[in-house]
């Protein structure tokens, strides 16, 4: 029988160096990277909201200040915006500040994901609990959490998101062996790989950022001994419940994810990411898009693209 605790409480790892993004991250945390006009870190706090998980916990690190002072109060930005009478932009500061009761514990030393949910143990307690990755952005329009707490909620044990990729890509994910269910969207995973080579990945399904953990996890991540680069990874916490008992919080599940997701951890995706968002922005859409098309045929043009005879 599927345990019927609720899932109430989000965990956001947010302690990481963000040294793919360097000089801009020297003293700026990856997170607060503006996707648009909202920091990316923004974006996933709301998407916990949107599930119903408004308990939200960071994981933060040194230099990472700016990411509280952000779902804080800005008491003297706010009162030169009132007096300037600038409502709008006097709401979007507010927006973050009264989205979600926020709490914040430091991880002391970047000791890998299983560490940083390891130290989520005293907040969350014997609560089953989100996982969100700052890294990994899902479309609002995609309630791919929302989907994640069903499966909790019928089956018990922990869900984990998948996604399918091309076989040369699983090596810098965590991959899953999965079996399937009665349900089309949702597997059984009964192994979990970190970083396979294509040969060894044991299907094309990877874990991606999002995850709901039994708070048996605590329990295992304190056995795990640390793996690749001397870090305690979440992924081998998951293999062992994958092999225990359900009335032990044990079992795995997994739910294919087929919507947007937008990955902000490296440089490029960044970009993209903030390209998209900027093309379905109805303030800016309108002059945006116009302007990106004739930035790439000029571009392609000066640089013999799409001449006589070439695509």
């Amino acid at each position: 029988m599927a345990d019927t605790s609720r899932v109430l409480k989000a965990v956001v790892p947010a302690a990481g160096l963000g040294t793919r993004f360097l000089p801009a991250t020297k003293a700026t945390p990856k997170e607060m990277l503006p996707v648009v006009d909202k920091p990316a870190i923004q974006y996933v706090v709301e998407e916990a909201v949107d599930a119903g998980l408004s308990d939200v916990l960071m994981i933060t690190g040194r230099s990472k200040r700016s990411i509280e002072d952000h779902f804080d109060r800005a008491y003297e930005l706010e009162e030169a915006l009132r007096a300037k009478g600038d409502d709008e932009r006097l709401n979007a500061v507010h927006e973050s500040s009264d989205l979600a009761v926020m709490h914040y514990v430091r991880q002391g030393e970047p000791r890998g994901l299983g560490h940083a949910v390891h130290c989520a143990r005293q907040h969350v307690g014997n609560e089953p609990f989100a996982v969100l990755l700052g890294d990994d952005m899902i479309d609002a329009r995609d309630k791919l959490l929302h989907r994640m707490i069903e499966v909790r909620d019928r089956h018990g044990g922990s869900v984990i998101a998948l996604m399918e990729v091309e076989p040369d890509q699983v090596s810098s994910y965590g991959c899953a062996a999965i079996e399937a269910t009665d349900e089309d969207d949702v597997v059984r995973v009964s192994d979990l790989v970190e970083k396979p080579s294509a040969e060894e990945a044991p299907s094309n399904w990877i874990i991606i950022g999002r995850y709901i953990c039994d708070p048996a996890v605590f329990d295992v991540l304190e056995k795990t001994p640390p793996g690749r680069g001397g870090e305690i990874q979440l992924t081998d916490a998951l293999r062992t419940l994958a092999d225990t008992p359900a009335g032990q919080g044990g079992g795995v599940y997994g739910v294919k994810f087929r919507g947007r997701r937008y990955d902000t951890g490296n440089k490029l995706e960044y970009l993209r990411t903030v390209v998209q968002f900027a093309s379905e922005r109805p303030d800016l859409a309108p002059e945006f898009m116009p302007w990106l098309r004739q930035f790439v045929r000029e571009h392609d043009a000066s640089n013999g693209v799409g001449g006589p005879g070439q695509p």
